[in-house]
């Protein structure tokens, strides 16, 4: 091995904005996602103003138990979803899931179309969605790091991220216009076709050019490794602590913003659909700052999730809807920050053949911690009020950003002291 001469220069890291997408297959993946997230976002905003203002008079409890049943199969599946995104090929997983999806937003538009639906069916639809976007959210989380492998998996991953608040940021205002135009059966419809450019997009990709990781092997160790592997890991503890916070009882954003819309400022489909995209451009700010950097530090998370904190705090004293709006854009920020920063430092720091499982607990722990927060801030929402509700959001973010500075005090301290 050559000796590198002292003042020789050292390469520099690649830190193109957009360097995953020079990957054929991640190209690919990266735009067929794009559209169907905008249908994706779009169907959530229909469903949404569905339940809220069609079948109910403005209950933003009936919202959360829409939630609560849509992600819930997040932590009740989790056993069996981790384990698959690890065992079966992901590739194929994903478009089985992908096409389910399809058709259930195809079945629930018809039914809406016939004038037919009802409160229970949405939950029933809700439900099904969940079971299915159980098992293809850890695969498709996990599939980024067989398209582009690790060098390039943080950017990948903050792409993504720009990707589905690109899609968020579109989706909801799109959304409110044909609410108001031709009402939530043809969002529903639309969505289902919309499926259809991710499905070609997987069917097209360059198989033999995929990162290949060892299948781990079936037994019922398998179904409770993840938990084991994150219990014996204190920082990867911490994480999920942080991550159960936030998305329990801060990422509840379809109540929030609902009903700060409709019952403190008096808006309509129109008013929901800005502020979402709203919070979707601070998102993408997030998204984009993020792809730029090569790792994320725990540094980083505290300070995005103690943001996350003050923002929804302003978000709640905000006196009319512009300035609410702003403050959203801030949050949006903050959140994306805080989830890129936190699903690449798990990728990087896990063994790859425990990735599907540590994923899928990452997801039961942001998303299936729903089913608990979303009926409770709609609660007090109900009872106390929206402002109240973007309350609990701000502590929960200053909660987190807690529980991230005991992280890095244990770190000092478990650290060698350096030698003069």
């Amino acid at each position: 091995m050559t000796e590198q001469h002292p003042t020789a220069p050292r390469p520099m890291a690649d830190r193109h904005l957009f360097r995953s997408l020079r990957v054929f297959n991640y190209r690919l993946w990266f735009f067929g996602g794009l559209v169907s997230n905008i249908g994706t976002w779009m169907q959530r905003i229909a469903q949404d103003w569905l339940v809220l203002t069609v079948l109910t008079a403005n209950n933003a409890s009936a919202v959360g138990i829409t939630m609560a049943l849509q992600f819930g199969p997040q932590l009740i599946l989790l056993p069996l979803t981790g384990f698959a995104a690890d065992y079966f090929d992901r590739r194929r997983l994903i478009m089985v899931s992908q096409a389910l999806q399809g058709l259930l937003a195809l079945g629930l538009g018809l039914l809406t179309l016939s004038g037919a639906i009802t409160l229970w069916q949405v939950y029933a639809f809700a439900l099904a969605l969940g079971c299915v976007n159980a098992f293809d959210a850890p695969a498709r989380q996990v599939f980024v790091n067989d398209l582009v492998g690790e060098k390039l998996l943080s950017n990948a991953v903050a792409l993504n991220s720009t990707s589905f608040n690109a899609a968020r940021m579109v989706g909801p205002a799109v959304a409110g216009l044909l609410i108001a135009a031709v009402g939530s059966g043809w969002v529903f419809v639309l969505n289902a076709a919309t499926f259809a450019a991710v499905l070609g997009a997987l069917a097209l990709l360059r198989v033999a050019d995929l990162t290949v990781v060892a299948r781990t092997k079936g037994g019922r160790s398998g179904l409770t490794e993840g938990f084991r592997y994150v219990l014996g890991r204190p920082d990867l503890t911490a994480l999920m602590l942080m991550l159960f916070l936030i998305g329990t009882f801060g990422f509840n954003f379809p109540v929030l913003i609902s009903t700060m819309s409709v019952s403190v400022f008096g808006g309509d489909s129109g008013q929901y659909g800005f502020l979402t995209s709203c919070l979707a451009v601070g998102s993408i700010s997030g998204a984009l700052l993020a792809a730029r950097r090569e790792q994320p530090r725990m540094r980083l998370l505290l300070l995005s999730t103690l943001a996350f904190g003050v923002c929804c705090t302003m978000a709640a004293l905000a006196p009319n809807v512009i300035t609410f709006a702003l403050t959203l854009m801030l949050t949006g920020l903050a959140a994306l920050t805080f989830m890129t920063a936190s699903n690449a430092t798990l990728q990087l720091s896990t063994a790859a053949e425990m990735r599907g499982r540590v994923m899928a607990l990452r997801i039961a722990v942001t998303l299936g911690g729903t089913p608990i927060g979303a009926p409770i801030v709609g609660a007090v929402a109900d009872h106390a009020g929206p402002r109240w509700a973007m309350g609990v959001a701000a502590t929960a973010g200053l909660a987190a950003a807690a529980i991230a500075m005991r992280e890095m005090r244990r770190r000092r301290l478990s650290s060698p002291p350096k030698r003069s």
